[in-house]
């Protein structure tokens, strides 16, 4: 493809050199650069990428987007100058790619808790309905049922593109998607053509990134600010920033609620360990979930579907036979009576979330719960004691371990996480380092028709110590421990 037709949504300050260069790939990253590719420096949040140019001509490129120019030109070398390569990024590898996700009914899922279930009961349910479907989530990347590990929420624009483009060369009809507020504030989703949006809802998370929930707040809304008059955006009426979300949206705005007068309405009718009677819209269906925060995730799946064009029996049908997502408020027997929970929870509403829907089911049996949590090292540090607080508020005991500490001394987050309570909320706690000790040491002290809550990574098969990730899944530890083979 030529330059020129990968600058047609960009608008170049300047450019040096000849704009008919034929342009084989376009890259962000200097290691995978070949011969005839476009080179974009990105001003990331660690590095600067305009210190690998030198690396990038080396390694063949004939086009450079940029920022700066450099003083020093290759000969033969186009040299494309824009103000923001952040920016431009995402439109040149749309055209490159042959603009991907105009050819997909694509659906973005943006809030701080739920996008990874919406996404991926919308993904399972439009192939269960006989379509060929993608899914860009936090857990894995399908190409209808071909898996791709997922590293990031949202990959990178060049990345998301191939992707989506390879949903299309597989037949894919739709493709849903989470959009995380990082993505959506660096424009790693600019370009993309959406039909819907969804937001779940909106609590403190990544202020470590955008530095006040204001600013969290307003990337989210920026992703349903850019959604075209065709699409539809559904809300969260039942959330306190649901309206503010779409409130400057072109689309066609639909509600939905568990707790009031909306477009898309439901109320739990029985709950138990292996599911809950709901009534969606007036009819009654069984769904295989626990947790009233899942009730809002799948009426937010209802909805979408029913703007996508489904019929709403057909919907409930489906919806029926849909399973929880791994590492979201996952069930283990134990052999010994008591029922262990891995749920991916890293957030004080998401930590509440999963312990009231425990307790909504547990309550009437009678029962304790105990709970083991940590925090991952290097983010908001803000959310460490309100964790510990939100653990010790729901359980009748605490075991605070490790998450995925990184770089940072394990000790020194759990020091932070017991900053938070006071001298009678420290008795309920212990505290256990090593995160599979921590566990054993909670099913120990299980009893029959107690709960057990393995919070923090949920889906993750690795823990992060000192910049090195090692194998560790909660799943195989709890079936270790209960003696189940795998």
């Amino acid at each position: 493809m030529k330059l020129s037709e990968l600058l047609k949504n960009v608008e170049p300050l300047q450019v040096i050199g000849d704009t008919e260069t034929e342009v084989t790939g376009v890259n962000i990253d200097s290691r995978k650069v070949a011969p005839g590719n476009l080179f974009i420096a990105m001003r990331g949040t660690q590095v600067d990428g305009h210190k690998f140019i030198p690396k990038a001509l080396e390694l063949g490129a004939t086009a450079i987007l940029c920022e700066d120019v450099p003083e020093e030109r290759k000969e033969g070398v186009a040299y494309v100058q824009v103000e923001s390569t952040e920016m431009a990024v995402g439109p040149v590898a749309t055209q490159f790619y042959g603009d991907p996700s105009r050819k997909l009914k694509l659906v973005g899922v943006t809030g701080t808790n739920g996008k990874t279930t919406i996404a991926t009961l919308l993904y399972n349910m439009f192939r269960k309905f006989g379509y060929k479907a993608g899914l860009l989530s936090t857990v894995c990347n399908y190409i209808d049922g071909e898996a791709i590990p997922a590293d990031h929420t949202t990959p990178d624009p060049i990345e998301l593109n191939e992707l989506l483009a390879k949903m299309v060369d597989a037949g894919c009809e739709y493709a849903f998607m989470e959009c995380s507020s990082h993505a959506i504030h660096q424009h790693r989703i600019g370009g993309l053509r959406y039909v819907g949006g969804i937001f779940t809802n909106l609590t403190r998370d990544h202020l470590d990134y955008h530095k006040t929930f204001e600013n969290y707040r307003n990337a989210k809304k920026m992703f349903f600010d850019g959604l075209p008059k065709e699409a539809f955006a559904i809300t969260n009426a039942d959330d306190k920033n649901g309206m503010i979300m779409v409130q400057n949206t072109k689309a066609e705005v639909k509600t939905y609620s568990t707790q009031r007068a909306a477009d898309f309405t439901a109320k739990i009718l029985e709950e138990h360990f292996d599911g809950m009677l709901l009534e969606i819209d007036g009819k009654d269906v069984f769904v295989q979930f626990i947790g009233r925060f899942n009730v809002s995730n799948l009426l937010a799946v209802y909805g979408a579907a029913v703007m996508l064009g489904k019929k709403p029996e057909d919907i409930l049908v489906v919806l029926s036979t849909l399973k929880s997502v791994n590492g979201r408020l996952e069930p283990i027997a134990s052999p010994d009576g008591y029922t262990a929970i891995v749920d991916y929870a890293h957030t004080p509403d998401a930590l509440e979330n999963v312990l009231r829907a425990i307790h909504d089911v547990l309550d009437a049996k009678g029962g304790h719960v105990i709970t083991v949590c940590g925090a991952g090292g290097h983010r908001d540090k803000g959310k460490r004691p309100l964790m510990a607080q939100e653990a010790v508020k729901q359980s009748d005991k605490v075991i605070l371990t490790s998450d995925n500490p990184r770089d940072e001394e394990p000790q020194a987050i759990i020091d932070d996480m017991m900053a938070g309570l006071n001298a009678t909320q420290k008795k309920k706690v212990i505290t256990i380092v090593d995160r599979k000790e921590a566990i054993r040491t909670a099913c120990m002290m299980a009893q029959k028709g107690d709960v057990i809550l393995v919070a923090g990574k949920g889906h993750e098969t690795y823990q992060e110590i000192n910049g090195v990730k090692h194998h560790f899944d909660d799943h195989e530890v709890l079936r270790d421990i209960f003696g189940i083979k795998q």
